[in-house]
């Protein structure tokens, strides 16, 4: 892998760019308890919508959603191999799992996923989204939905690009975002996890 100083210097920054937890910060600008203390105890948008409603957890979506789009979409203006493109934002992706500012106790991952699938191509991110949101509609889970719109990324990316690079390395992040979610499948398996609420 051969990677330029500059080039591993943004896939470092995209790493701090994810680390910073959108729920923490929300709530905490908003006055609100922090997320890890109630109810699944994700800071993630989910988990934010459960506890304080609708507005900060919009807030928090767009947040982490950001943080995977921005460094990709940059990086892939500017030209960069594809295999960088992907790294940058598997970086931003690993510090919304694991961010350093905050003990490596992050989110799930869904939102920031799909941020990189947008600024790797609108239209691979239009069709994540599309299957998240169709799923969603269709069985009220909003584990489920984030579980098959991932596992259909890398499909979408080899249709849509045929980028291999892109293709295997977003395989990799979707086996790390079922795994984050495993205690999620726990439930769905036993038919006790929770449904989309509206609010």
């Amino acid at each position: 892998m051969d990677l330029s100083g500059i080039q591993w210097l943004a896939i470092g920054g995209a790493y701090l760019l994810g680390s910073l937890s959108s729920a923490i910060i929300v709530c905490r600008l908003m006055g609100l308890e922090d997320p890890r203390k109630g109810g699944s105890g994700n800071p993630g948008a989910t988990n934010v919508k459960r506890l304080y409603g609708t507005k900060p957890a919009a807030i928090t979506l767009v947040g982490d959603m950001l943080k995977g789009w921005v460094p990709v979409a940059v990086v892939n203006a500017l030209g960069w191999p594809p295999l960088a493109v992907f790294l940058v934002g598997f970086a931003a992706f690993i510090g919304h799992l694991y961010p350093v500012f905050f003990g490596f106790k992050g989110g799930k991952g869904v939102a920031t996923m799909l941020g990189v699938m947008f600024g790797l191509h609108p239209l691979i991110g239009v069709a994540v989204a599309g299957t998240w949101l169709f799923v969603a509609k269709v069985m009220k889970i909003s584990s489920l939905s984030a579980l098959i719109a991932a596992a259909l990324a890398p499909l979408y990316i080899y249709e849509l690009s045929g980028e291999m690079s892109w293709v295997w390395g977003s395989a990799v992040m979707s086996m790390i975002l079922i795994w984050r979610h495993r205690s999620n499948i726990q439930r769905l398996l036993r038919g006790e996890e929770d449904l989309i609420k509206k609010s």
